[in-house]
């Protein structure tokens, strides 16, 4: 009776586009991403293109000589198998806000992603009570960080504001933040940049759908427990545009940089 050998994967085949993909990973690109991107770029060349799932079997299964398990570190999760997302843990910090306006008041063109502008925003906590504020530009997923000293709404206020600073007033129109107390100077804010603030509902991070996968993806760069206080301006910097030459899945494997170039451009 002949025997079957089991086919030897594509990555183990083509030292190529094996080398393209350890690359990548290096680069801390997920298995989709790679995949994705080498599809854009080689639309016409099903040699250098491979699945995603084809990847994770050469970390997970056929690690033996096609992908070193050390790369098993460049993956958002360490973890092996897949689990579903817990329920969101800062849930005790969200308080009452005078003068809130509801995310139901959010104009149209901010809630379908329609038009650039409009932006997403949060508190990535660490260890020994510090804090990073994340903000997502929910058109182009572009994401920009800021190095702020404790959570105090004096000292988160006054560094949104700073980093508003930075953008063309036509790419920054509104920004949605949960009902964290951290937050609760945001008139000042309002004021100072005439940026339109609105608060998600209590208990509703989904709201900040764009935000709260890019805290995920920040884990990798920062996992939990990390002391935030460590970091410089220019690291989060660094961390930020890493994330944002990153292609993702829902930009069609552009990358959020790609697009938000295009729209700082239109406006010049």
């Amino acid at each position: 009776m002949q025997i079957c050998r089991p086919k030897r994967c594509k990555l183990a085949n083509n030292t190529g586009l094996r080398q393209a993909v350890v690359q990548k990973l290096r680069l801390n690109w997920s298995p989709e991403q790679i995949a994705g991107w080498l599809k854009r770029t080689y639309p016409e060349g099903e040699f250098y293109q491979v699945s995603h799932e084809t990847i994770y079997r050469s970390l997970f299964v056929q690690a033996r000589g096609v992908l070193k398990k050390e790369l098993l570190s460049h993956l958002r999760s360490k973890r092996t198998i897949r689990r579903s997302k817990r329920a969101d843990p800062n849930g005790g910090r969200r308080g009452q806000i005078k003068d809130l306006v509801s995310i139901s008041a959010r104009p149209a063109a901010a809630e379908d992603r329609a038009v650039p502008g409009h932006w997403e925003g949060d508190l990535l906590s660490g260890s020994k009570n510090s804090y990073i504020a994340t903000l997502v530009e929910r058109h182009t997923r572009y994401v920009m960080l800021a190095k702020v000293a404790n959570k105090d709404t004096q000292t988160v206020v006054s560094a949104l504001i700073k980093q508003s600073k930075t953008l063309p007033n036509e790419l920054y129109k509104s920004l949605t933040w949960d009902r964290g107390k951290e937050f609760a100077d945001h008139r000042r804010f309002a004021l100072a940049t005439n940026i339109q603030v609105y608060f998600c509902d209590p208990q509703s991070p989904w709201q900040r759908g764009s935000n709260e996968n890019t805290n995920g993806l920040l884990r990798q760069y920062f996992p939990s427990g990390t002391d935030l206080s460590v970091y410089s301006q220019t690291h989060l910097n660094k961390v930020a545009r890493q994330l944002n030459e990153r292609p993702r899945k829902t930009l069609a494997f552009e990358t959020p940089a790609e697009r938000f170039s295009a729209c700082v451009a239109s406006t010049g």
